[in-house]
């Protein structure tokens, strides 16, 4: 693995699902993996999950890492190649990334959308100039249209929770928000379970809220809930803003948070959600404090997620 920026990267699922098992299962098999490497983590945006349980694998594998928040620990960056930076930048990251090149084995880079300009998003262009001019391969922290560390840890998860010996029917449902949110953690979700082709999938959502179908090809999509969730075995929980019409709320009708009485439906239906989770408005305190919610077990699991892939990170290349 050169870098990690979704599951295209990933040669073989179910193995790198097992590797990351293991670790939760003995953390500090590789505890000197790392020994002597260094892994950079920028943030452009902020995190919780993401950066601590990152810390953690990395620290389990015996590396030392750095956390810097862009544009409060240092200099605005500009990604644009040929700006004149007249403006509010400061350092161009044709400048920045080869240092920190130079500084780290790994670099870590978390940005996310703007929701203004669709094209400018989904060009992924502040990863892909830390690609081009860091010299380093790349871990994607969230990027503009994927979270694949979060989606790795969904995978394990599920993995993990469903032993029975048929094909687990997962649902992701959209669900109400007081803010337009990115397609991110919806884009990969759909993109991991269609690639570990473990499950049958359904996507609901209202009315023109439809993914870029590049990431839900293979998915069946509907816009009834009540009928998506009949016989679910994991409810996974996301908002996400308008695709077409990039970035918009068109709806927020509350009849799509999920309750109990819309679970009764289902085959008594574990429920996922990426965290931080607005209480009632996306998810009732019924649902989020009940046996069912496995939200705390799936936020556990990014420290094993994130080992799995830092492992292979840095194994050997060979030619």
């Amino acid at each position: 693995m050169k870098h990690f920026l979704s599951v295209n990267e990933v040669s073989n699922l179910d193995h790198l699902v097992s590797n990351a098992l293991a670790y939760k299962a003995n953390p500090f098999k590789d505890a000197t993996l790392g020994k002597n490497k260094r892994l950079g983590m920028l943030f452009l945006n902020p995190s919780m999950r993401t950066r601590i349980s990152t810390q953690i694998a990395a620290k389990n594998l015996g590396m030392d890492a750095i956390v810097f928040n862009v544009g409060q620990d240092g200099w605005s960056l500009e990604f644009e190649d040929e700006a004149i930076m007249s403006g509010t930048t400061v350092e161009h990251v044709k400048d920045a990334a080869p240092v920190l090149g130079k500084y780290f084995d790994i670099l870590g880079i978390r940005t996310f959308p703007s929701l203004k300009n669709k094209e400018d998003d989904y060009s992924e262009l502040y990863i892909n100039q830390f690609i081009k001019y860091s010299g380093v391969p790349i871990l994607s922290l969230e990027s503009a249209t994927v979270h694949p560390l979060q989606s790795l840890t969904d995978i394990i998860t599920i993995q993990e929770t469903f032993k029975e010996k048929r094909k687990p029917k997962i649902v992701l449902t959209w669900a109400p928000h007081v803010k337009a949110l990115p397609q991110c953690v919806a884009n990969s979700f759909s993109q991991w379970v269609n690639a570990w082709q473990g499950a049958d999938f359904v996507i609901t959502h209202p009315e023109d809220y439809e993914l870029d179908p590049k990431f839900t090809k293979g998915a069946t999509i509907t816009q009834n809930q009540d009928e998506a969730l009949k016989n679910a075995d994991f409810v996974y929980i996301k908002n996400w803003s308008t695709y077409e019409d990039y970035g918009k709320i068109y709806c927020n009708d509350p009849k799509w948070m999920l309750t109990g009485k819309k679970l009764s439906v289902t085959n008594d239906a574990k429920i996922m959600h990426c965290l931080p989770v607005r209480r009632n408005v996306e998810l009732s305190d019924e649902i989020l404090d009940s046996s069912n919610s496995i939200v705390t077990q799936q936020a556990g699991n990014r420290v094993w997620a994130a080992q799995a892939v830092l492992a292979e990170l840095l194994k050997p290349k060979h030619n």
